[in-house]
């Protein structure tokens, strides 16, 4: 059997933080992802899907995550029902991610180590990162852009 999804989608709103009774956090928002192909009528529609994180992972994407970022999420799809204040059954389709990865930097953010949150294994660091675009953005401006110098970071200095 198999259960696997892979989105990539802006959030639509910031991501709401609880913690359960035992102390283990959990962050809830929701993706707003593009379908690949436009209507008959030449709009592109957009699925809304509800996201689930859990313990530290949760707590990084409260952190750091806000409406309208772009962000990937690896996980499994789950279906879930409960009964509402009316005593009716309601049935719950969302997302459990393994894995969120943060796509870009939201305005005064500071990003996390790699933009990186999840389980699986971290990004190999001392990978030499590629040419950046000069064209794009004043590249003498950017402080996170790469001077060519290994960075050594040790597994107790990464957050997950």
């Amino acid at each position: 059997m198999l259960n696997r999804v892979i989105l990539i989608g802006r959030l639509t709103a910031d991501p709401e933080l609880r913690y359960t009774n035992s102390g283990t956090a959990v962050a809830s928002f929701t993706l707003a992802v593009d379908r690949m192909r436009t209507s008959q009528a030449g709009e592109r529609e957009t699925d809304f899907i509800n996201i689930v994180v859990w313990q530290k992972q949760a707590e990084l994407c409260a952190q750091y995550l806000r409406k309208g970022r772009l962000a990937a999420v690896d996980g499994r799809l789950q279906i879930r029902s409960y009964e509402n204040r009316e005593g009716q059954k309601v049935r719950v389709a969302e997302v459990v991610a393994e894995s969120v990865r943060f796509l870009d930097r939201g305005e005064n953010t500071p990003a996390p180590s790699a933009g990186y949150a999840g389980g699986g294994s971290a990004p190999a660091p001392n990978r030499p990162s590629p040419e950046p675009n000069r064209s794009a953005h004043r590249y003498e401006d950017d402080p996170f852009a790469d001077d060519s110098q290994t960075i050594d970071i040790s597994d107790d200095d990464l957050p997950f």
